[in-house]
């Protein structure tokens, strides 16, 4: 064979090519070596009958890879080629065989021994990704394997030992391998591999450090991480729990002296099972609930009542009038508060004396929030979620989050902002004290937005008190037509949208059929078309359809606008 090199506009994918009928590959991993370095081992060609035309019989996915490049790019170098010699296909497709089958992905360990001959050759962990179209993370993965004695590392290379317990034992130390080993060795014994190994090295016990309620100094005993360095585990569990106890005693005395009635905490991994209970805020008597997980980790339920006390509560109110049943469901006024807090939060940004404002009254009064912590949005479904994560506000607070870690910073994310500077509190003070006032007021303005408790008075002050752009409130989608239910609020919602002749005219239809028209109405199939129209659920203040109103979010709706009427 010739080894020549030739343009790409040249060549084309040959149908001996095993994957010649096949869609264009994924060829996201080798982009960036190609991008780097070229093309760097030669496709194999031949003559396809065209003067100066070559097709390809194998290094079909570095052909397409060489195309996205030159797309992005707009030039790419000639690609080197071996030319076959004309007429054997038998040749050609034996060849194609060959090259599919070696893209075998090499085992982890000697990924391992490649990676480490690159970096003792002054190759960084960056250069070794950006050659084989690898994250870096994958990179320190393979290299973490370093810690491992040889004889754990010969035991998985001749595969006696699986990837889990291999991932496992990177947390030991060379001392606990060596025991792991002898165990291994000892035909009279069973070395722990998989869950079992994991409890053997940590006494038990896997407790991640995310789960401690105190001090991470204050913990004298050793704590490992796994093989990725992102999960750290307290080695020692006996202290862990000897401090982790003494805070959960001050947690308690802390709600206790915040005024609540009490603060009842639960055995150990015993659950709260929120259908034994009924909510009750803290000036009718609620309590805290604390609840203390297997692995550590401390949930606190405020303003709860077990349902005797709370019968016993509604007892005493004498003359007071039965509560009238919502004309939507928890779980529709869930869905609502999401889309409204989303809205509030959004339109808050633009308003910064507000937001200090509403931190002065967090800071006075306290809310369900402020330990700090960013507002969780909870979904109770996947619909709700990719609803939720599909609006327009959501996503503009999503670009401003970015735009306020580069400010800092910070690493590139799309975890909170609040919290980023954990355990760090004089790196904080350092960034926070070379920003600019106005810089500042922006942060403090998006702090108060991302701990603003969804479906609170605070959020919907936040939406009376500013006007709010109607390109953020979100558009009625299949989670919404699934949450609305009830003959007479989806007929009131489509008079409200398509006009009382359509509403009368199918109000003996079924529910999807009234739910149908309206979507028809907003797609403008079949009729004119509303795509502008919003429920009115999504006005502040809340508006109902119906008598029944709208539960607990319209309750605190209206408490909002009276709070606010001196604004």
């Amino acid at each position: 064979m010739e080894l020549r090199h030739i343009d790409l506009d040249r060549l084309c994918v040959s149908k001996a090519n095993m994957r010649h009928g096949a869609k264009a590959p994924d060829v996201t991993d080798l982009i960036p070596s190609v991008r780097a370095r070229g093309v760097l081992t030669p496709l194999l060609v031949r003559e396809n009958g065209k003067k100066d035309r070559y097709e390809i019989v194998a290094g079909r996915r570095r052909y397409f890879a060489s195309r996205a490049v030159k797309k992005e790019s707009g030039t790419v170098p000639p690609l080197p080629c071996a030319v076959m010699e004309p007429g054997d296909d038998a040749a050609a497709l034996e060849a194609s065989f060959i090259e599919n089958a070696a893209r075998l992905d090499p085992d982890p360990m000697t990924q391992f021994e490649t990676f480490s001959k690159l970096v003792r050759e002054g190759r960084s962990v960056e250069d070794i990704a950006a050659l084989f179209g690898l994250e870096e993370r994958c990179v320190r993965k393979r290299l973490a394997l370093g810690g491992l004695l040889p004889g754990v590392r010969n035991l998985f290379r001749e595969e006696e030992l699986d990837v889990r317990s291999v991932q496992l034992l990177t947390m030991a130390s060379q001392r606990k391998q060596r025991e792991w080993l002898k165990l291994h060795h000892d035909p009279e014994a069973a070395a722990p591999t998989g869950n079992a190994l994991k409890r053997w090295l940590l006494g038990g016990e896997d407790i991640e450090t995310s789960a401690a309620l105190f001090p991470l100094d204050a913990y004298k005993g050793r704590i490992v991480s796994d093989l990725f360095g992102e999960r750290c585990y307290f080695a020692d569990p006996e202290a862990f729990w000897t401090l982790q106890i003494e805070a959960i005693a001050e947690k308690r005395q802390a709600y206790l002296d915040a005024g609540w009635t009490d603060a009842v905490v639960l055995e150990r991994g015993h659950p709260f099972c929120s259908w034994e209970y009924e909510p009750a805020d803290k000036a009718e008597g609620g309590k805290v609930y604390i609840t203390i997980l297997a692995n550590g980790e401390v949930d606190c339920r405020e303003g709860w009542l077990t349902q005797q006390e709370a019968r016993k509560r509604r007892r005493k109110e004498n003359g007071a009038s039965p509560a009238r049943q919502a004309e939507i469901s928890q779980t529709m006024q869930a869905y609502l508060a999401l889309h409204r807090h989303a809205v509030a939060r959004y339109a808050l940004l633009s308003a910064p004396d507000l937001a200090l404002r509403l931190i002065a009254a967090h800071l006075l009064s306290g809310s369900a929030l402020w330990r700090v912590d960013p507002e969780p949005q909870r979904c109770r479904s996947e619909a709700m979620a990719d609803s939720l994560a599909a609006a327009p506000a959501q996503a503009a607070f999503a670009a401003e989050r970015a735009a306020l870690r580069a400010m800092l910073d910070l690493p590139e994310s799309d975890e909170a902002l609040t919290g980023a500077l954990y355990h760090r509190f004089g790196e904080g003070v350092l960034r926070v004290l070379a920003l600019s006032g106005e810089e500042v007021s922006r942060v403090l303005t998006f702090l108060m937005a991302e701990t603003l408790e969804a479906g609170s008075l605070a959020s919907e002050a936040a939406g009376l008190l500013q006007e709010i752009d109607p390109a953020t409130v979100p558009a009625p989608d299949e989670a919404f037509f699934d949450l609305l239910r009830g003959r007479a609020l989806v007929n009131a919602v489509l008079r409200d949208l398509a006009g009382a002749e359509t509403a009368q005219a199918n109000a003996a239809e079924p529910i999807r059929v009234q739910k149908a028209i309206m979507k028809n109405c907003l797609n403008g199939k079949r009729r004119k078309q509303a795509k502008d129209w919003r429920p009115r659920y999504f006005a502040f203040p809340f508006e109902s359809y119906t008598p029944d109103g709208g539960g607990q979010l319209e309750a605190s709706s209206k408490a909002a606008l009276e709070a606010v009427k001196p604004f």
